[in-house]
């Protein structure tokens, strides 16, 4: 009798374990496909055991199968990635170093600038400066689409693909409008500085990439007095965004990027590397869309009708090679998927 209730007790336990791994698969799979944090098991288990101990041995940075922060996969990805780099300025992250302002200073020689201290705290003043994308969940999969500007995007029929992703990066004056079929129609963080400008629609951050003090002192004017309309080039006096959407790309993220991943090739890093390196940081899977050449080998972009108008690829300010080799290298090690056209 003693033997046949230790008998029941143990396929009950069994049973008991069984179930409670079919619900982690299945909310642990609902969170992978939809990019949210609906469950966590050390919020809930308090106890130990052999099964909680299997079950949160093996902590991986995500949900998805491949993770794009995992370490210890490639040496050359190792040297160059560095989490601790916040990819925002922001109220909490504000201070620009010493030698990043030095270098910043000189990427487009201005002239009589604002003290960059206090340029900052004007800008907060007008802009929230909270940040809420840095925050590494091992039971979440955000996926994102960084979507640039290539001609290959012609006829690719991408659109759907680039809109089932939780965050869809896109950049400068790249439309949607027209071509949704091949560049999709979604857009969650869109990376401008105040010469490329657009006006986006009320559910679309903002991502402002400053090249010098002024860019900082623009975004107050746009939202408020409309006073600077010159920098090097024309600019907006006024901008359609929502306040509470705008972010500021990080000086110091930018020279990282051109320290550590470019290793001083150009004079600056390009948008389109700014944009993937951003991603990197912030998402778990990274898909590339509307990179590189078309299929003829022109460089040109979507919306453009004649593609030998539109070369960009040289332009004294970037290495598109070195560019296209770290691409290249992201994309062989797996920690970024590359979609070229079809």
């Amino acid at each position: 009798m003693v033997a046949l209730k230790h008998r029941n007790l143990k396929l009950f336990t069994i049973a008991l374990a069984l179930f409670a791994i079919t619900i982690m698969s299945f909310l642990l799979n609902y969170t992978q496909n939809s990019g949210l944090v609906l469950w966590n098991p050390e919020k809930y288990f308090r106890f130990s055991g052999p099964f909680i101990r299997f079950i949160t041995s093996v902590r991986r940075p995500c949900s998805c199968e491949t993770c794009v922060s995992e370490t210890e996969i490639s040496q050359w990805f190792d040297e160059r990635f560095n989490y601790t780099f916040s990819p925002l300025l922001t109220k909490q992250n504000n201070v620009v170093s010493e030698n990043t302002y030095t270098w910043w200073m000189k990427l487009q020689g201005e002239k009589k600038p604002m003290d960059i201290n206090q340029a900052i705290e004007e800008m907060f003043k007008v802009i929230p400066g909270d940040n809420n994308l840095l925050n590494p969940n091992p039971y979440r999969c955000r996926t994102c689409a960084v979507v640039g500007n290539s001609g290959n995007l012609k006829g690719s029929d991408y659109g759907p693909d680039i809109d089932s992703h939780n965050f869809v990066l896109r950049m400068n004056h790249a439309p949607t409008a027209r071509f949704e079929k091949d560049v999709g129609n979604k857009t969650t963080h869109h990376f401008v500085y105040p010469e490329s400008m657009r006006d986006l629609r009320d559910n679309v951050s903002m991502v402002l990439i400053p090249f010098k003090t002024l860019d900082l002192q623009w975004i107050v004017s746009a939202l408020t007095t409309g006073t600077i309309n010159f920098t090097y080039a024309p600019v907006p006096r006024k901008i359609k965004v929502t306040k509470d959407q705008i972010l500021v790309y990080h000086p110091d993220f930018m020279k990282y990027i051109y320290d550590k991943w470019l290793f001083h090739h150009g004079r600056y890093p390009s948008t389109g590397i700014l944009s993937v390196i951003f991603a990197l940081h912030v998402c778990d899977q990274v898909d590339l869309y509307g990179f590189g050449a078309d299929s003829k080998g022109n460089w040109h972009h979507y919306w453009e009708n004649n593609p030998s108008a539109g070369a960009f690829r040289q332009t004294g300010v970037h290495d598109g090679d070195f560019e296209a080799e770290i691409i290249g290298n992201l994309t062989s090690i797996n920690k970024i998927k590359v979609y070229g056209g079809r």
